[in-house]
């Protein structure tokens, strides 16, 4: 089984396509890492020998931010923005589009879902 970066990848996959699998790893990412490491794109990961898989492992622990360490720096850029009171900060503490996206319909992502508004039906008066 190749474990690369704290994660499990598919066993019946191209080494190419599992790669992906990697949080902030994608297709372009993943063929040169391919290529600088010398390993058949088109090799399943359990046919993988286990010097591919540390080539693999090392060339990704070395050059590629991925998984927690991504993770983390993307929840410090956002916590950036939202402190210094920025416009795109303050779309993310409100919970809303960030990017300029319409908000008078859709975004439901973002803004969860419809909160329906009370309808009272009005009660004739008693003659």
């Amino acid at each position: 089984m190749a474990r690369i970066a704290g994660i499990d990848l598919p066993m019946n996959k191209r080494v190419e396509v599992a790669l992906t699998y990697i949080f902030g790893l994608g297709p372009a990412s993943a063929r040169k890492i391919i290529k600088a490491t010398g390993v058949n794109p088109e090799t399943r990961v359990k046919d993988l020998s286990e010097e591919d898989t540390g080539k693999l492992r090392s060339e990704i622990e070395t050059k590629y931010r991925v998984e927690g360490t991504l993770h983390t720096e993307i929840n410090m850029n956002i916590k950036r923005l939202m402190d210094i009171g920025a416009y795109r900060g303050i779309r993310h503490r409100k919970g809303l589009p960030v990017n300029g996206q319409r908000t008078k319909t859709n975004a439901r992502t973002r803004k969860g879902p419809k909160k329906g508004t009370a309808v009272k039906n009005k009660v004739k008066a008693a003659k």
